[in-house]
């Protein structure tokens, strides 16, 4: 029988319902009660494994919002906002723009075309859908397969990850295996082999020769997981459990590598009060090399502060598609103790759903109500306990 916190997360999600699409938050914070790419896909992939009709529907009005706000180069919105006379701002990005708004738009639209069955629907959208692909092309500047990423350019927005950053690869090829689902081509199907031996080839140890940055890859101290990101100036070595996660749910590496990667997973959290896996890890705090890009990248105030946000803070999204990796891995017992400990974190304060926790204190950050909060838990619990499988 479903639980009590998976029963509050779909009465959230169902609460942040707008005719628009998914809302960040259902407060009323400015910044959060808007359509967002990200956290609207993210929801409307928990609304699919539910099979509740009201909240795929609402899932479709997301996209269909994003898909008339695509920029005319094919910048898909970070997010829309509404006042009563219609759209009232839309927003590209903050400090830069967001890469990965655009992956999540065509993973939204091919998981809801491939779940429903409704092919109709993604002829409707495969325009924006080919603009969105051909822009990331364009953005891969050297057209050598792997997307160049600037600074807070994805969704850890005040974080040092920038260049080739393993999270915005893997959100690549899922979009692409998503397209070829919708519409296979043999140069689509090469495009993802393609981006996939370079992922393999740059992000893992391996004997291989031609990888992107030679010097930077053979100074680097490998570890049970694959490297954050890397540029011109070398490798970024911390642990990002999102993109782990995702490659796990890809398939990518060697069974060998996987079953590492998860070892290393369940360890960290174990390792914390929360038993959440750290979106980060290890944290950065002053006085280090890299410091100096976080504690100024910031447009209002300094969130990143070490155990938080991004900074090695523990978010319920990013567990919840831990959670969901360990299922496809075959690791029931380690996804049900994830599950255990996430429901424990989103059913504080009368199931608040905060946006992210210290991992050292177990304070809760940021917003609550949190919509892609509850949708991670019901993103993990759905894959345990139904027959409603996305498509990786």
């Amino acid at each position: 029988m479903p639980n009590t916190v998976y029963q509050k997360a779909l009465e959230l999600l169902h609460q942040a319902s707008a005719p628009q699409g998914f809302l960040a938050s259902v407060q009323p914070i400015t910044n959060y009660n808007r359509v967002w790419a990200r956290d609207g896909v993210i929801c409307g992939l928990a609304a699919l494994t539910t099979g509740e009709a009201t909240l795929i529907e609402t899932f479709r009005n997301t996209l269909e919002t994003l898909a008339q706000h695509q920029h005319e180069t094919g910048t898909i919105p970070s997010n829309v906002a509404f006042g009563e006379q219609g759209t009232s701002e839309v927003s590209y990005g903050g400090l830069a723009g967001r890469v990965d708004a655009v992956t999540w738009f065509v993973i939204g639209v091919t998981q809801y075309t491939y779940v429903t069955g409704d092919f109709s629907f993604y002829k409707k959208m495969e325009t924006a859908v080919q603009k969105a692909l051909a822009l990331l092309q364009n953005w891969e500047f050297n057209n050598r397969h792997l997307v160049y990423v600037p600074l807070s350019g994805n969704w850890a927005d005040e974080y040092i990850t920038d260049g080739y950053v393993l999270y915005d690869q893997m959100l690549r090829i899922w979009a692409l295996r998503g397209v070829q689902h919708c519409a296979p081509t043999e140069m689509n199907a090469a495009k993802i082999a393609a981006i996939e031996a370079q992922v393999l080839l740059n992000f893992t140890r391996n004997t291989a020769e031609d990888h992107y940055h030679e010097r930077a890859y053979q100074e680097v101290t490998w570890n049970r997981y694959m490297p954050c990101s890397f540029n011109p100036a070398g490798y970024k070595n911390r642990y990002d459990a999102f993109a782990n996660a995702l490659g796990l749910l890809l398939n990518l590496g060697s069974p060998e590598f996987q079953n590492i990667q998860i070892e290393y997973m369940m360890e960290l959290a174990g390792q914390q009060p929360l038993g959440l896996v750290p979106a980060f890890w290890p944290p950065v705090f002053a006085g280090e090399e890299d410091w100096h890009l976080l504690k100024n990248n910031c447009k209002y105030e300094f969130r990143n502060h070490p155990y938080e946000f991004h900074n090695g803070g523990s978010w319920p999204m990013v567990n919840g598609f831990c959670g969901m990796a360990l299922v496809q891995r075959g690791f029931i017992a380690e996804a049900n103790q994830l599950r255990e400990q996430l429901d424990d974190a989103n059913a504080l304060e009368d199931f608040a759903f905060y946006e992210n926790f210290n991992t050292q204190t177990m304070a809760p950050n940021g917003v609550p109500q949190c919509t892609w909060s509850a949708a991670g838990s019901v993103l993990l619990y759905t894959h345990l306990f139904s027959q409603k499988p996305l498509l990786f």
